[in-house]
C-alpha cells in the first residue's frame, strides 16, 4: 500500500518498496539515455553557436561530426542490454527528432547560400539518417522480412478483393 502525502508518494511497507522504486525510477540505463541526447543535442547547439565558440571552421566541423560519431557509439553498446519502454521512448525521440533539425538546417544552408557550412550538415544528416535507417531496419528486420510482410499484406488484400466481386450468372 502507498500512502499519498505532501512529500509525494511514499511507501508504507517494505514489501512495497521495491515496487514503488520500479515505478519511480523506471530507466534502466539512465547515463546511455543522457549521453545519447547530450551527443545529439550538443552537436546540433555547437552548430547554431559555432561562431561565438570558435573562429576555427575546422575545429567546429571536426567536433560536430564528433559528437554525431559519440552518439553512434553510445546507443550501439547500449543497444544490447535490455531496456525499459522509458529508455527506448528517450532512444526514439532522439533518433526521430535530430535528423529532422539536420534536414531543416540543409535547408537552411541552402537558401541562405553558405556553402562552407552546407558540407556540414550533409554530413550531420548523413550521420543522423544512417543511423535512423539502422535502427528502424533492426526493429522491422531485413529487407527479406520487410518484403516477406508487404507480399503477404497485398496478397492478403488482393485475395479479399477476388472473394468480394460478384460472381457471373
Amino acid at each position: 500500500m502507498i500512502r499519498q502525502d505532501s512529500l509525494g508518494d511514499v511507501p508504507l511497507f517494505h514489501e512495497d518498496e521495491t515496487a514503488f522504486r520500479e515505478k519511480k525510477s523506471n530507466i534502466k540505463h539512465p547515463l546511455a539515455c543522457f549521453f545519447h541526447l547530450f551527443f545529439r543535442t550538443s552537436a546540433v547547439l555547437i552548430y547554431l553557436f559555432c561562431e561565438f565558440l570558435s573562429r576555427s571552421f575546422i575545429a567546429n566541423m571536426v567536433t560536430i561530426i564528433l559528437l554525431l560519431s559519440c552518439d553512434f557509439w553510445t546507443v550501439k553498446e547500449t543497444s544490447k542490454k535490455v531496456v525499459s519502454n522509458s529508455d527506448s521512448r528517450i532512444f526514439w525521440f532522439g533518433l526521430i527528432v535530430c535528423p529532422v533539425f539536420w534536414g531543416f538546417f540543409v535547408f537552411s544552408s541552402l537558401v541562405s547560400f553558405n556553402i562552407k557550412w552546407l558540407a556540414v550538415v550533409i554530413m550531420g544528416v548523413v550521420l543522423q539518417w544512417a543511423n535512423l535507417y539502422g535502427y528502424v531496419r533492426c526493429k522491422v528486420g531485413g529487407g527479406t522480412k520487410l518484403r516477406n510482410m508487404a507480399t503477404n499484406y497485398f496478397g492478403v488484400k488482393l485475395f479479399k478483393k477476388v472473394l468480394n466481386q460478384p460472381q457471373g450468372p
